[in-house]
């Protein structure tokens, strides 16, 4: 019996030809699909796991996951990877386990994170954990004891009286730290004053400035991301802020607020003046033609 192929090839001419080349250019695809979906895994592990986990670097916020396939079976990985919450609602150990060793700081479940990029997540970092150095070891900063000069540079990027080399947005945009000023600072984010304490100190907030695992945090730095030196002067500057115990100003919101207050009561008289001028010169137009053309008397 012909094969498909030769059926194909023996109709007519030419049309074999074009079904062979497709053949083969469908195989090329798929040939390439492999290591597209390893760049696609290593691409969403630096954008949304680095902030919290190394391969080989030591624990951040979460667990170092250096051979992390051999703590528990692929499947319950690829579950607790997609949902971490049902895991720990549902009472399993070892998750709660994870939850206490973390602080209480639960794994997000992630948007778009299928069973398919959750393999592809577990074999690369079965692949980085044979690596003598993964290239997700975590960012390298320095133990050296900040100096105030650290701290005063870290003030200057977060309320932006200093821009970072890539030109982003000053952190005081959308958060605030206890002591920072009158007005205070953004509320679109959270209060930033001990932050420093909440994510493990220097390692573990240093790997959240240099990967922001948050969207709006990865839209805002996708293409002006902080550079080391920038990071240390942020973590001096953070630091700082928890050894002060630094505590939120209440009194910034109101003075805001009396501020925005006050400006808006200003704007009225002056608009007020304003336009109370212009309706008497109308008026007064109004009069004098009056006075001009006499008194009108009725037909």
């Amino acid at each position: 019996m012909p094969t498909g192929l030769s059926v194909v090839v023996r109709g007519r001419p030419g049309h074999g030809l074009r079904w062979l080349a497709a053949g083969l250019a469908s195989a090329a695809c798929l040939v390439a699909a492999g290591p597209a979906s390893a760049q696609d895994a290593a691409t969403f592990f630096g954008q949304n796991c680095a902030a919290c986990h190394t391969i080989g670097g030591g624990r951040l916020t979460g667990p170092d996951l250096k051979d992390v396939s051999s703590r528990k079976d692929r499947p319950w990985l690829v579950r607790f990877i997609q949902n971490p919450k049902a895991l720990i609602d549902a009472g399993d150990p070892y998750a709660n386990q994870l939850l206490q060793e973390s602080n209480g700081v639960m794994m997000p479940a992630l948007p778009g994170l299928t069973p398919a990029l959750a393999e592809s997540l577990l074999n690369l970092i079965d692949i980085e954990s044979q690596l003598p150095k993964s290239r997700f070891a975590g960012l390298q900063l320095s133990d050296r004891p900040f100096t105030p000069a650290d701290v005063d540079r870290g003030l200057q990027l977060f309320t932006g009286t200093a821009r970072t080399a890539a030109n982003g947005p000053a952190c005081l945009s959308c958060h605030s730290v206890g002591g920072v000023g009158a007005m205070g600072g953004g509320k679109l984010g959270p209060d930033l004053t001990l932050v420093y304490e909440r994510l493990g100190g220097r390692r573990g907030l240093g790997a959240w400035l240099a990967a922001p695992a948050t969207p709006t945090m990865q839209t805002l730095f996708r293409q002006t991301a902080l550079g080391p030196e920038e990071i240390e002067s942020l973590l001096a500057f953070f630091e700082d802020a928890v050894q002060r115990r630094a505590e939120a100003d209440p009194v910034a919101p109101l003075t805001f607020f009396l501020i925005g207050l006050g400006g808006a009561v200003f704007g009225v008289v002056v608009f007020d003046f304003a336009w109370q001028r212009r309706f008497r010169s109308v008026r007064r137009r109004l009069i004098d033609d009056s006075v001009r053309r006499g008194p009108l008397h009725p037909v």
